[in-house]
């Protein structure tokens, strides 16, 4: 059974998720900045564990249709770590688009609610590309 109460783990992981998306944005604006970015690697993955539980999230990386994303995202991480930070995180925005493809409709729905952004996501030619994307997973 899934629990959606806030416990401290969760709020722990979703703060730790926070930082890592924070920190890799600030790699990228600071010119590819491997530090950073292997920062942001790390927090994001911990911050993910974290709030979803350890076994889901293997269970989520290790599903056979994700092992594309998987194994990108994780070549990524790596090269960012051994220096060569542009070709990594090209590898990890494949791996994370790959592997988070099922959520973007989602992720659409939700921003159509927020209200300045909801009116922009609610134009016809916006709309028209989430719907056609709506319900589908990225061909890989």
């Amino acid at each position: 059974m899934v629990s959606f109460e806030m416990n401290d783990r969760k709020k722990i992981g979703l703060g730790l998720t926070g930082f890592g998306i924070f920190f890799s944005f600030l790699g990228i604006i600071f010119f590819f900045d491997k530090g950073l970015l292997a920062m942001g690697n790390v927090l994001f993955i911990s911050g993910v564990s974290l709030t979803i539980g350890l076994k889901s999230t293997m269970q989520f990386f290790m599903k056979p249709q994700n092992f594309k994303g998987t194994i990108s995202f994780g070549v990524g991480f790596f090269f960012v770590v051994i220096g060569w930070p542009i070709i990594g995180m090209i590898l990890e925005t494949y791996g994370f688009v790959v592997l988070f493809s099922g959520f973007w409709p989602t992720l659409a729905v939700f921003l159509q609610r927020i209200p300045f952004l909801g009116w922009v996501f609610q134009q016809p030619y916006v709309r028209s590309l989430l719907d056609r994307y709506r319900g589908r997973r990225v061909p890989v």
